[in-house]
């Protein structure tokens, strides 16, 4: 199974955070291996408080025989071992946020997990390394691809920091 998943970090060494949780995804289990990774943008906060520094994003897709429900699990544990705390206010400042976006084709929801992630579509920050790895994409539940959505959403913010997250 392929799974897309969405990095960010606004706490310096934010480039070191972000490379930090890729080496750690590739790390889950045998088997496991980079598909695709996007370029690593620097956008402004999003519903943030006004002091908040800006994030650098990037989204990776891996190959894994994980489950979604224990992939995610693992996003956390991740999270966890970067410095970021298992309890923290929506929106504050992180070393590392990884977020689940999709699992090839599947639509889920429950009390831990929706896939796709419910918000990939309003937010720039995820839609443009999304568009470098699949533009073409179309995610369930939508009927514009990820380069269509992509276009009417503001992307003002957003600018290219580095051509690889490796």
């Amino acid at each position: 199974m392929r799974a897309g998943i969405a990095l960010g970090s606004n706490i310096e060494p934010r480039l070191l955070y972000l490379q930090a949780a890729r080496r750690e995804l590739l790390n889950l289990h045998e088997g496991s291996q980079p598909v695709f990774g996007s370029r690593v943008f620097e956008t402004a906060p999003v519903d943030c408080a006004g002091d908040t520094e800006p994030f650098l994003n990037a989204v990776i897709e891996i190959s894994t025989h994980l489950p979604p429900d224990e992939l995610l699990r693992h996003l956390l544990e991740i999270e966890a071992v970067l410095g970021r705390p298992n309890h923290h206010s929506r929106n504050s400042p992180r070393t590392i946020d990884l977020d689940l976006l999709y699992c090839d084709g599947l639509t889920m929801q429950n009390t831990e997990l929706v896939l796709p992630h419910p918000r990939i579509a309003e937010r720039a920050f995820v839609l443009l390394p999304l568009a470098d790895i699949r533009p073409r994409m179309i995610l369930p539940g939508h009927d514009s691809s990820i380069v269509q959505l992509l276009s009417v959403v503001d992307g003002s913010g957003c600018e290219v920091y580095s051509e690889s997250i490796y």
